[in-house]
């Protein structure tokens, strides 16, 4: 008898694990052995089960009593009441939708310009550096021209070396001016070893160095200037409608460029192409237009040609 009864226990037991495993895990192929045929099994929560598994496993004697203990104060959230002239902030779809030029403003901030080569916040100079890289034939990274609406030309291109320790290094610099021949010019210039590299680098060197150029309806300046730059000095004339560009050197390249038809220009004193262009932008830096003269003085247009 007493074989039969601890082998009756044994079998008990190994049903009650075996109902308390499927009570916790159950799929619906197994749900005709529910706990609810077992009436003879002893009854256990989840607190008793997570109460032996902690000790199982954790050796130290720390478990966890009373798991879900009804007796304690749960914490209650009280949130504080809200002031009497406070309004609520509108919903996420009641805002307006943002246009185009604010999305990619919030990108240029976010990513910076050169994620798509075009600056909406304004002349960044990492945008103008901001060019597409391929690879050519012999496996070099070529760049591509920024298409910004700015023309190139070339001023000027000589071999210079410098003296180092080990000897001489050859390089070639190039003189580049930039304009969009509606009132934007800039001048740059930039050293490399090949004139093709020398010729991009100071492209980008006269696009971070863009001035706004003064111009009336006849596309000539409002007023006389002169201006220089080392020791060479430019002098700026307007000229009447028909007249064209009466300069020469490096003076008719940057008045060309910015988009000037009428004026008359002359170099006085050194003939160096970098100073002279340098100068011309120092000249058209000086002009006003009579708008703002007008609006320093506080008087009329009219009254300026009194």
């Amino acid at each position: 008898m007493a074989t039969t009864a601890s082998a009756t226990r044994a079998t008990l037991s190994s049903l009650s694990s075996l109902s308390l495993s499927l009570s916790l895990h159950s799929t619906p192929r197994l749900s005709f052995l529910s706990t609810a045929k077992l009436t003879r099994l002893p009854k256990l929560t989840l607190s008793t089960v997570l109460v032996r598994a902690s000790e199982s496993d954790k050796p130290n004697g720390i478990v966890f009593d009373d798991f879900n203990n009804p007796d304690e104060d749960a914490a209650v959230f009280d949130p504080p009441t809200p002031p009497e002239d406070y309004t609520p902030p509108p919903s996420f779809d009641e805002l307006p939708m943002e246009t185009e030029d604010e999305i990619a403003a919030a990108y240029e901030e976010l990513y910076g310009p050169a994620y798509a080569g075009v600056s909406v916040l304004g002349n960044d100079v990492y945008v103008m550096d901001s060019k597409a890289k391929k690879t050519s034939a012999f496996g070099k990274t070529k760049k591509e021209k920024v298409k910004d609406g700015f023309e190139e030309r070339v001023v000027q291109v000589r071999r210079v070396t410098k003296v180092v320790k080990g000897g001489k290094q050859l390089k070639f610099r190039a003189i580049v001016v930039v304009g969009d021949k509606k009132g934007q010019v800039g001048v740059g210039v930039a050293k490399a070893k090949e004139v093709i590299a020398a010729v991009q680098k100071s492209a980008v060197d006269a696009r971070r160095n863009i001035v706004t150029v003064p111009m009336t309806k006849y596309l000539t300046f409002p007023h006389r200037s002169d201006g220089d730059f080392g020791a060479a000095k430019v002098m700026l004339r307007p000229a009447s409608p028909g007249t064209g560009v009466i300069a020469g050197g490096a003076v008719r390249i940057v008045l060309e460029m910015a988009g000037v038809e009428n004026a008359l220009g002359k170099q006085l004193g050194s003939n160096n192409a970098l100073n002279n262009a340098r100068a011309t932008v120092v000249a058209v830096q000086k002009m006003k237009q009579w708008r703002e003269v007008s609006r320093e003085r506080g008087i009329p247009m009219e009254e300026l040609w009194k």
